[in-house]
């Protein structure tokens, strides 16, 4: 049941971050900084895809994904379609990996340490798919800031 669910959440999310990518009128917009505004769109989708394909499709999922998360914010300038063919990508193998957890691997722990504790991996895909959301509202707020000219 929580699988169905995150997997309907992290499809709508991702495919609302693709929307936001797509609605940049302006393609160097999607890299532009201003006074306090300090991490791009460009990087927070970088950030995102490197998450879900490090926590989810290559922990998870075996996908082999080695993530780089210095460059997922020092990384400029990659072209607005390439970013969706890596979201697209990344929906992909969630979706995938999602389809094939069982209920005991939910219940489970997270085959990973990533906070001071242990936690189940349940836990872990919804803290995932809220982490999502955060950056998907910066990424929106960044767009009508930003790229109004």
């Amino acid at each position: 049941m929580l699988t169905e669910t995150l997997k309907k959440l992290f499809n709508r999310d991702l495919t609302r971050l693709k929307a936001e990518i797509e609605a940049y009128r302006n393609e160097a917009n999607l890299w532009r900084i201003d006074q306090a505004i300090t991490n791009p769109a460009g990087n927070l989708c970088l950030h995102l895809i490197g998450n879900l394909n490090t926590y989810i499709g290559a922990t998870l999922g075996g996908t082999g994904y080695i993530r780089n998360r210095e460059l997922e914010f020092s990384l400029k300038d990659i072209p607005k379609q390439q970013l969706i063919n890596m979201i697209e990508e990344t929906a992909k193998a969630i979706d995938e990996t999602l389809e094939h957890l069982t209920n005991e691997q939910i219940d489970g722990e997270y085959p990973l340490l990533v906070f001071e504790e242990k936690t189940t991996t349940g836990f872990f895909l919804v803290h995932l798919a809220t982490h999502l959301t955060y950056h998907l509202g910066q990424i929106n707020y960044h767009r009508r800031l930003l790229d109004c000219e």
